[in-house]
């Protein structure tokens, strides 16, 4: 990583600055990095690679990694709010659905699955029902049925 030193009252904060890195910056209590963004063109290559890899081996990791966060920032997008929490351990996890946000402790409404389950919820090869019936999907909670959400595509 690159250190760069930006001049005085170039609007860049430092060391030391309000809200700049070090101690006082992205490691206080209660600052948000930046959300990071997967560009689009990724995400669709890295769905596309599991949609070729599920019908044989697991795709490598990375790109099991990169199509499920890929897909849950589609999720987040397409129907904001912090409603409901969607978890794809070990990958990533999103709140959405407009309604009372949580922001401590185990939400209310909460949908947990694993990463295969999830790309074949958000891409249309499994239904809503059928993950829920077989036991792929734990949803908890009043808001927490995806079925009108799902598939993304």
């Amino acid at each position: 990583m690159a250190v760069v030193d930006h001049a005085p009252g170039s609007g860049h904060r430092t060391a030391g600055d309000p809200g700049g890195p070090g101690p006082r910056g992205l490691g206080r209590i209660g600052a948000v990095p930046p959300r990071r963004r997967i560009d689009p063109a990724d995400g669709l290559a890295a769905v596309t690679a599991w949609r070729t890899a599920s019908d044989g081996s697991p795709p490598p990791r990375p790109v099991l990694a990169t199509a499920v966060r890929w897909t849950l920032a589609e999720l987040a997008d397409r129907y904001p709010g912090g409603a409901c929490e969607v978890r794809v351990p070990p990958f990533g996890v999103v709140q959405c659905i407009p309604g009372p946000r949580h922001t401590r402790g185990t939400p209310p409404n909460v949908v947990e699955t694993d990463a295969d389950t999830w790309l074949a919820l958000a891409t249309g090869r499994t239904t809503w029902a059928d993950a829920v019936a077989t036991g792929r999907v734990s949803a908890s909670g009043e808001r927490a049925d995806l079925s009108g959400l799902l598939p993304l595509e």
